[in-house]
């Protein structure tokens, strides 16, 4: 069977991919700039006689050919890190200062070389075509994901699927979940600026208060979810950042707010805006202040096709068993996946990195992030048996 040999491969090759994914978590690079990753990439597949092209700066598409067919699948890895300085005391800690893989793209990279390495090798035991994702920029909008299909990477062939995993530390290395319908939030960002004539705290008269202003507006916002969403779709609307004055006595001229509004809905996502907007400029004027208002678009809603996420739910309890597979919960987080499933159908699926007997347990975008590597058996071959058989 295709899985036992898939399984063999994995068990065989594990420790050529733990190593390079420790030498990526050494070597981490920021959204944009993967150019040594995209190097080893590239090198890893030439090696294994794996066509390839460079899109999007940094990112490589590989093409994996088994027996004559129509089918193409794609699957997808992300390599970029995360400006955050690592506290691990590990000899695979990053070298390079406030660089950090804290989000498992370092594990994502090496699951989908590993993957490809194995589809490589059994590629008469399986058809068509599997398009090999490894992507720039998902931690940084516009997310790399949006550039890679601009340039073509849905096309010429387009894939019928896409798949792609993320390391779950609150789940134990061996489980798998897998969720469908809507998976993931949109997240866009809010950047407000008020500005008024500033001056003495003594004459409140004399001046346009930005300091009240942008307090109404922070607290006015809190009612865009809580009096216009529907209660049974998630969305959350923070100001996380208020900016303004200096000293005890002066009234400043400016106030800097920012903040992020995310929503399981696209179409009341974008009503929200319409309320932002109406919200922030009709509170500016009462208060005789001018408002910048800047929403930066961020990404979609993560969707997975439910008929897609049952075959591949079903995979997955072939693989590992269905006692180790799980329903994945509603997360408000944001990933780039989310451009892919809004084009073609797509299953975006956990994998199990977290083991409290070895105290690996702390959260994604973390210092203290790690993962269990044993779980990189796992994810490589079940990316592998999703490209033969999803």
């Amino acid at each position: 069977m295709v899985k036992d040999k898939i399984k063999s491969l994995a068990n065989i090759q594990f420790e050529k991919y733990r190593s390079i994914r420790q030498h990526l978590h050494a070597n981490p690079e920021l959204s944009y700039q993967e150019f040594n990753t995209s190097k080893l990439v590239q090198a890893h597949l030439k090696q294994l006689g794996v066509p390839f092209t460079v899109m999007a700066g940094t990112g490589v598409i590989g093409i994996l050919k088994g027996k004559p067919s129509d089918r193409v699948v794609a699957l997808r890895a992300d390599m970029d890190a995360l400006p955050i300085q690592e506290e691990n005391k590990v000899p695979y800690a990053s070298t390079v200062k406030g660089v950090m893989h804290a989000c498992g793209h370092d594990v994502h990279t090496a699951c989908l070389l590993g993957a490809a390495e194995i589809l490589n090798e059994l590629k008469d035991e399986w058809e068509g075509t599997i398009k090999l994702i490894f992507q720039p920029g998902e931690e940084k909008n516009p997310g790399g994901a949006s550039m890679l299909i601009k340039e073509g990477v849905l096309e010429n062939p387009t894939p019928s699927a896409i798949f792609g995993l993320h390391v779950h530390p609150m789940l134990e290395t061996g489980r798998l979940s897998f969720r469908a319908g809507k998976v993931m939030a949109s997240a866009d960002e809010i950047y407000i600026t008020v500005k008024g004539k500033g001056g003495h705290a003594a004459t409140p008269h004399l001046t346009s208060d930005t300091i009240l202003a942008a307090s109404q507006i922070v607290v006015a916002l809190q009612q865009v979810v809580s009096r216009n969403n529907n209660p049974f779709s998630p969305s959350v609307l923070s100001i996380c950042s208020f900016q303004g004055g200096f000293t005890t006595n002066v009234i400043p001229s400016q106030v800097n707010l920012m903040g992020t509004f995310r929503a399981m809905d696209e179409k009341w996502r974008f009503e929200a805006h319409e309320k932002i907007t109406e919200i922030v400029t009709n509170i500016g004027k009462a208060h005789g202040t001018e408002v910048d208002l800047r929403i930066d678009i961020g990404y979609p809603t993560v969707y997975n096709n439910p008929a897609l996420n049952t075959s591949a739910r079903n995979l997955g309890e072939d693989y590992i068993e269905l006692s180790n597979v799980e329903e994945s919960e509603l997360r408000m987080g944001a990933e780039d996946f989310g451009y892919y499933s809004q084009r073609i159908p797509g299953c975006f699926f956990r994998l199990g990195t977290g083991n409290k007997l070895k105290g690996i347990e702390s959260g994604v975008h973390t210092p203290t992030f790690d993962v269990d590597e044993d779980a990189i058996e796992i994810g490589m071959g079940m990316m592998a048996y999703l490209g033969a058989n999803g």
